[in-house]
């Protein structure tokens, strides 16, 4: 009983980078230093490094602005 109630806590945390979220613009539903974003086809929501100007972005992305937000996040290119 208690290994499947350690897998259920353990499903449950939060989102890592470039996995599924809920929310676009909050960063509760994903692991720290992320946030809830646009997907580039927009069907989904996936988390995203957050960041504040392009040198905090790795190779292959672009810090962008999040729509509705003042926020901006490492999105790809």
């Amino acid at each position: 009983m208690s290994a499947l109630l350690v897998m259920l806590v353990m499903g449950c945390g939060p989102a890592e980078l470039g996995e599924e979220c809920d929310e676009v613009g909050s960063s509760e539903d994903c692991e720290d230093g992320a946030i809830c974003t646009n997907s580039s086809s927009g069907e989904e929501a996936v988390c995203r490094l957050l960041c504040a100007e392009q040198t905090q972005c790795p190779a292959g992305t672009t810090c962008n602005g999040i729509s509705g937000t003042n926020l901006k996040s490492c999105q790809p290119d």
